[in-house]
């Protein structure tokens, strides 16, 4: 499992800095109030399960995820479910809490939803649930290799 330090050291190889909080940070809400800004402005990235295949989405935290949308941009097949938490640490290497889009397994696909464009900059989780990593979008797709979709409602 990544630590924060090892976000960190990678982020920083790319001139993006991680900000670390006190107060805790699992969920779009919280991270919200410690970072200062709207729950939209929060790129919450979510583990799904499509069939047996495992693809991250990183998402505005104020937008729900729709499982037909997800199926037909990830072109598979299979009902799509969300995971126990044992399955995201196994997929991701990160708890449920801290998942974040930066150094996911090589094979495991990232999605990034075209509705944080609306914003700016966002702010990612950082590897665990106190911490937070501004970001634009472009910087998002060019450090995940992540493919941009239309999967929000």
């Amino acid at each position: 499992m990544p630590t924060i330090d090892e976000v960190k050291a990678y982020l920083a190889e790319r001139s993006i800095e991680v900000w670390e909080f006190k107060e805790p940070t699992p969920n779009s809400e919280m991270a919200a109030q410690a970072v200062g800004c709207s729950v939209g402005e929060i790129a919450k990235t979510i583990l799904f399960i499509i069939g047996s295949e495992p693809v991250v989405v990183v998402t505005c935290g104020d937008l729900k995820i729709k499982g037909s949308k997800l199926k037909q941009a990830a072109q598979l097949k299979g009902k799509v479910r969300l995971p126990e938490a044992d399955e995201v640490i196994k997929f991701t290497g990160y708890a449920p809490g801290g998942v974040c889009p930066f150094l996911l397994p090589a094979a495991l696909r990232v999605m990034i939803d075209t509705s944080m464009r609306r914003f700016p900059r966002v702010y990612a989780a950082a590897g665990n649930d106190h911490s937070a990593v501004p970001v634009t979008v472009d910087q998002l797709l060019q450090i995940t290799s992540g493919e941009e979709v239309a999967v929000c409602e």
